[in-house]
């Protein structure tokens, strides 16, 4: 008999858990943070954000470190659905 050819898969190495997460202001209008939470919550355990002042739209955005291309991405996806203003670190 022939043994099988089939390859194990591959492990996949985690990266170590970050000591802190990474951390991203965005601004969007009031009218939009639903919608926002709505999209984020479409793209599985990328991240969370608390509302830091519902009145002016600024969200806190919260990931690790580790997903921060996809965080970039998101934000470029979510910025063609609203208008999305990326702030300065406070």
């Amino acid at each position: 008999m022939k043994s099988s050819s089939r390859r194990r898969p591959r492990k996949r190495v985690c990266p170590p858990a970050p000591e802190w997460s990474a951390r991203t202001y965005v601004r969007i209008a009031p009218a939009d943070i639903g919608l926002f939470r709505f999209l984020l919550e479409g793209h599985d355990n990328l991240g969370i954000f608390t509302v830091v002042d519902k009145f002016k739209g600024i969200l806190l955005m919260r990931y690790s470190p580790h997903l921060g291309r996809e965080m970039k991405a998101f934000i470029r996806q979510a910025a063609t659905e609203m208008e999305l203003e990326v702030l300065p670190r406070m």
